[in-house]
């Protein structure tokens, strides 16, 4: 069972926190508060696993709570998924490792699908007898990307990107489904990603290379990057030693 706290200074918002988790018969909800000081006295005395925080409450933001249960060096850190009606905190929310960022209202579909990327961490670091938080744990490189997208917040798993490149002022983002466009520069995202593997190509490509198929040599003296969904990212000569040594 997955202890879990729901903080949210309006009843009827718990409420319908509560409906849906109960349900869910690997969430046990261990209890409820409506302001930041009852948040950071019941997670202390619970030990929950999952937290799901309101941004703005009475005494004090959802922030604050982070940061009270951080200073507690004794008890790890609940993995967070924040609720609030605003969409302008999304990347603070990331820099504090939130697990994800739900845009009130927000479907019962929205609320299942965050609560299994918490099962998913959990069950990982159970299986690699990691720390509770996954997430965080990673080092310096990140592990998320977040966005706003089609109206959109999104967090999006680096594991899912295939290729990377840039337009102009811009880097587009490509996943198998679809691609998102950021304004980001290629040389900022290439200094973020784990470069054992992220590699840059050319100066307008970046590659996942789980998903390098093989580097095929075109009659021109030029290469390509095969990827493994058909998809072909020029290389440039500089580049080329660099991609063979690590597919090797």
């Amino acid at each position: 069972m997955i202890r879990t706290v729901i903080a949210d200074d309006e009843v009827l918002a718990r409420q319908k926190l509560r409906q849906i988790l109960r349900d869910d018969e690997d969430i046990e909800i261990v209890g409820e508060c409506a302001t930041a000081s009852e948040t950071i006295e019941l997670v202390n005395s619970t030990n929950p696993e999952l937290l799901f925080l309101d941004i703005r409450m009475p005494d004090m933001d959802g922030f604050d709570v982070v940061g009270a249960l951080s200073s507690h060096k004794n008890a790890a850190l609940p993995h967070i998924i924040f609720t609030t009606a605003y969409d302008q905190y999304a990347v603070r929310a990331f820099e504090v490792h939130a697990i994800d960022y739900l845009l009130k209202p927000f479907t019962a579909d929205r609320l299942r699908s965050a609560v299994q990327r918490v099962k998913a961490i959990i069950l990982d670091a159970g299986t690699r007898g990691g720390a509770r938080d996954a997430e965080s744990s990673s080092g310096e490189y990140t592990t998320r990307i977040v966005f706003k997208s089609r109206g959109r917040i999104l967090f999006l798993s680096v594991e899912d990107i295939r290729w990377i490149g840039a337009e102009e002022n811009y880097v587009r983002i490509c996943t198998g489904g679809e691609s998102h466009l950021l304004r980001e520069t290629m040389g900022h995202l290439e200094t973020r990603l784990d470069p054992q593997t992220f590699l840059r190509v050319h100066r307008s490509s970046i590659v996942n290379l789980r998903y390098v198929k093989e580097v095929k040599s075109e009659a021109d003296g030029e290469a390509t990057v095969m990827l493994t969904s058909g998809e072909k990212i020029a290389m440039s000569r500089s580049y080329r030693s660099r991609i063979q040594k690590l597919l090797h």
